[in-house]
């Protein structure tokens, strides 16, 4: 069973998915969110490539597990995906994948531009690999 997972921001919108068998999980890219109908076609083009079952989108709890104004924006995100995907979509507390992403990055040594174009999709692979961990890979 293959599962998308999206890191989702204002700005950018990182992609991974895991292998045919559900596995691991491999970045795809990030998307550039230029307004919701761009981002919910762009999205949508990569889930007709990879044909996901499943959607995993980090869910950014604040630390004391409240919800502040990113959860709203990301709940608005998920109704929009629903109204166009027929898979599930799921929510997943994604506290500190950024933070986590941003240590791969030091420990690669990935500076700048380079560092900023990756660092959403770096982020959307760890929620994924903790979502399949938690899950069992389902």
């Amino acid at each position: 069973m293959r599962v998308m997972g999206i890191d989702y921001g204002d700005t950018r919108v990182g992609i991974a998915v895991t292998d045919a068998l559900g596995i691991t999980a491999q970045g795809v890219g990030t998307v550039k969110n230029r307004g919701m109908e761009l981002l919910i076609g762009d999205i949508l083009k990569i889930t007709n490539e990879y044909s996901p079952e499943k959607i995993v989108i980090g869910y950014p709890k604040n630390m004391d597990g409240t919800e502040g104004f990113r959860c709203e924006a990301t709940k608005l995100f998920k109704a929009e995906l629903e109204k166009v995907y027929s898979g599930e979509i799921v929510l997943w507390d994604e506290r500190l994948s950024t933070v986590s992403a941003a240590g791969v990055l030091n420990a690669t040594n990935t500076r700048g531009t380079k560092r900023k174009k990756v660092i959403d999709t770096v982020a959307a692979c760890i929620i994924l690999e903790n979502y399949m961990a938690y899950s069992g890979g389902k």
